[in-house]
């Protein structure tokens, strides 16, 4: 099948198809006049790719991966090399649930200002008249 037909079968853009390519992750024939030509097979590997990349995972990990996954064995060191990847992600994680904490903490002084937090409201009422004569 043709680029364009594997794009719509898999769900995803010519574009990310020839980045598979690029990466060493997906393979085509080539026709005489240079068109990529995949297996029928390449639909459920273009899908397998897209789980790898929705979970967290780079081009060279998938590269890595892919062999285990046809070989239907996967070595020790690609074990180790995938719950790096995990520790990583869990560590991403936590910054962000640390982002969002601060985040609501600046939501709240918006919706709720207090003198602690905003300069403006430490100055006295009669101070604010004095300065505006």
């Amino acid at each position: 099948m043709r680029i364009g037909e594997l794009a719509g079968k898999a769900g995803v853009s010519t574009r990310a198809l020839r980045y598979y390519e690029e990466q060493g992750i997906l393979s085509s024939e080539r026709t005489p006049s240079g068109q990529r030509l995949y297996a029928d097979s390449a639909v459920d590997r273009v899908r397998l790719i897209q789980q790898f990349y929705a979970a967290g995972l780079g081009s060279r990990t998938i590269a890595t991966i892919l062999p285990c996954v046809d070989a239907g064995h996967a070595e020790p060191e690609v074990i180790e090399v995938l719950r790096a990847d995990r520790a990583r992600i869990t560590a991403s994680i936590a910054q962000l649930e640390e982002a969002g904490r601060k985040l609501d903490q600046v939501i709240e002084l918006a919706v709720r200002p207090d003198p602690e937090h905003c300069p403006h409201l430490r100055e006295h009422p009669t101070d604010r008249n004095r300065a505006s004569v």
